[in-house]
């Protein structure tokens, strides 16, 4: 008999070789036919694998992250067998969970082209076979025996992976007549996917280098149950709508060039003043904490980045170096600014009394994405970070934290961001090695976090072994308005940087010592950010940030002249305005500015000449009746307050 524990640490005793289907049959038949895998002491377990030993298990469904996972691997494997049915000879690649579905990459045979129009008959098929319920059957093979297979099966792709494995760890999953090189988990069987939409096709170079040969990527998604297909394809429908790429073109914020590079956005005049009221923003809550504004050159010296441990971490992602006509003399285009601002610490000698020093950079950066990987801002070349590094005495470490958590609250807080949670990663306390630092600076920093978040009663969830190498931090995990997650906001405390570029301050007790360093970058990068908020307003950006607040719509071209007037009135009072002078109907020139998510439409003709006055329509509400100019800008003052929250 072995002992299983369950996560209330209840335990029960069961024979030896028993599986978790059969301990969730043991508690109840719903709790079983709900259950998709399984943990076994910290390791993902399939629900039909033996449990041999003592053990604590938790149980995944359909909610949880495992569970999907399971469920999604499993669909994966399926989607293959359907792609083996229809065109033999197929070599596959990898075919992983990604975080809505899976995707699988495919090297068809030569002529082969799956198109869109082939997409219902692979669904139909993965339907069909999921009806058979074949069982996901789990073998451990050695490596001479898995090269054997895949050798007979002429899958190069596969072989290449096997390679690279060590013997003892490979196994196989089967099922019905497809088998795949493969660590599971799967579901018991196929019958469990109710509900298939194959999404889209893409090119994707085998393992993501551009020198290797370029398969085709078919993605997908399964579910448990029609409904929640029915569901999310409603979603993803509104997630089209609401894409940051698609409005971003409409509004005119921002635009790519094959000529200048992939990867590398190319700000419009629109986009351009919306992130300019963003920096401004943001720096006049920095000068209010106290921060002191550095610039730092897009590119370094080499060593720089080899000191800081970034080219280690970042080389292989970065832009090839630099030569110069100086023999041996190699620049990088800058991965981080945090060396750049080592430095700048280390222009002068710094006493105890001058910390805690804050510099604070609009910087940008540079990494070199895959083609593949790039997604138009949230996925880029070349971004801007808004960074900051805190420079300070291990006993200012906790208020320098707490300062910061507050202006990222304020910015959430102004900019909408109603639901989101913080991460504090910490590091494994059973693998220490992969960490640098003594075990005094780990407790005191992870303790400060600790301590700070809790103080600030804001949601947390602790990830052990998620840590950056040189110490722990917070990130901040926003839902947007389609309940997505996006990572905005990052805190770090580091104890790295300050040893490798020897800073030092000089204490009261006249001795020298190392300062604690904090990163933190409240938007995280302007680009992600930025599309990350038109998502999340679909573009209808607040009042005080949109690039223009009001169009002067005239009824006809009589009425130009008083527009102008009317333009160069609101101008006086900094409210962002342009004129639609075209030899249009009124109509519709307010349904083109309404597409432009323009909040005020202002409406002049005879009467509004002759009163002084203007007509007032607000996007999404209507008409608003006819006022003064006065009385409007009175109006549009209240909302900005309403919405720029007084930090």
């Amino acid at each position: 008999m072995i002992k299983i524990t369950f996560p209330d640490n209840k335990v029960r005793e069961y024979e030896s070789g028993v599986c978790s289907l059969n301990i969730a049959k043991s508690i109840s038949n719903s709790l079983a036919q709900e259950v998709l895998s399984v943990t076994v002491n910290n390791e993902l377990f399939d629900l039909t694998r033996p449990i041999n030993s003592d053990a604590s298990i938790k149980f995944h469904k359909w909610d949880d992250l495992e569970g999907k996972h399971a469920f999604w691997h499993s669909s994966a494997h399926i989607l293959a067998e359907a792609i083996e049915f229809y065109y033999p000879g197929t070599k596959f690649g990898i075919g992983p969970v990604i975080e809505n579905g899976f995707y699988y990459d495919v090297d068809l045979p030569e002529g082969i082209v799956i198109t869109d129009s082939d997409l219902p008959k692979l669904e139909q098929k993965i339907l069909e076979l999921s009806q058979q319920k074949n069982s996901f059957t789990r073998e451990e093979i050695s490596k001479a025996n898995a090269i054997s297979l895949f050798t007979k099966k002429n899958d190069p792709l596969k072989l290449e992976l096997i390679n690279e494995l060590e013997d003892g760890t490979i196994t196989l999953y089967r099922q019905g007549n497809f088998t795949d090189l493969c660590r599971g988990p799967h579901l018991p069987h196929t019958g469990y996917i109710k509900a298939v939409k194959l999404l889209s096709l893409a090119g994707a170079y085998w393992r993501g280098n551009e020198k290797n040969k370029q398969l085709t990527r078919i993605y997908g998604i399964t579910f448990p149950k029609q409904k929640l297909l029915d569901e999310y394809l409603v979603f993803i429908e509104e997630a089209r709508k609401r894409d940051h790429r698609r409005i971003g073109k409409e509004l005119e914020l921002f635009t790519f060039s094959q000529k200048v590079g992939a990867g590398l956005p190319l700000w419009l005049p629109k986009g351009a003043m919306l992130c300019e009221r963003l920096e401004q923003f943001l720096k006049k809550v920095q000068k209010k904490y106290g921060y002191l504004p550095v610039i730092t050159p897009h590119i370094g010296l080499k060593e720089l980045y080899v000191t800081s441990g970034h080219y280690e971490k970042y080389g292989k992602n970065s832009f090839q170096p630099i030569h110069t006509p100086n023999e041996n003399e190699e620049f990088l285009l800058k991965p981080m600014n945090c060396p750049h601002h080592c430095e700048i610490y280390k222009f002068k000698p710094r006493s105890y009394r001058d910390l805690p020093l804050r510099f604070a950079e609009f910087g940008t950066v540079y990494r070199y994405e895959q083609s593949g990987e790039l997604h138009g801002l949230t996925r880029v070349r070349s971004f801007t970070q808004d960074d900051a590094h805190i420079f300070c005495r291990p006993d200012q470490l906790k208020e320098e934290f707490l300062k910061v958590i507050d202006i990222v609250l304020y910015i959430f807080k102004t900019l909408d961001f109603k639901d989101f949670t913080s991460q504090i990663s910490l590091r494994d306390p059973n693998n220490k090695e992969k960490y640098i630092g003594s075990d005094e600076n780990w407790e005191k920093s992870e303790r400060a976090i600790i301590e700070a978040t809790a103080e600030k009663n804001i949601k947390t969830v602790v990830e052990i072994g998620e840590a950056a190498f040189y110490g722990p931090k917070l990130d901040f995990i926003v839902k947007d308005a389609l309940c997505r997650k996006w990572q905005l906001g990052t805190i770090q405390v580091d104890y790295n940087l300050p040893e490798r570029f020897e800073l030092e301050y000089m204490g009261n007790d006249n001795v020298k010592h190392r300062p604690v360093m904090i990163h933190r970058a409240p938007f995280g990068s302007m680009e992600r950010f930025v599309a990350v908020l038109i998502e999340h307003t679909t573009g209808k950006f607040p009042l005080w940030l949109t690039p223009e607040q009001a169009v002067i719509l005239p009824i006809s071209e009589k009425f130009n002249d008083y527009a102008k007037k009317v333009d160069n009135l609101l101008n006086n009072y900094d409210i962002r305005t342009l004129i639609d002078d075209r030899n249009e109907k009124i109509g519709k020139k307010i349904r083109d500015n309404e597409l432009k998510r323009i909040p005020y439409l202002l409406i002049v003709g005879e009467k509004e000449k002759q009163t002084g006055t203007i007509a007032v329509r607000k996007q999404s509400e209507g008409d608003k009746g006819t006022m003064r100019i006065e009385e409007f800008v009175s109006l549009l003052q209240k909302e900005v307050k309403k919405t720029l929250k007084e930090i």
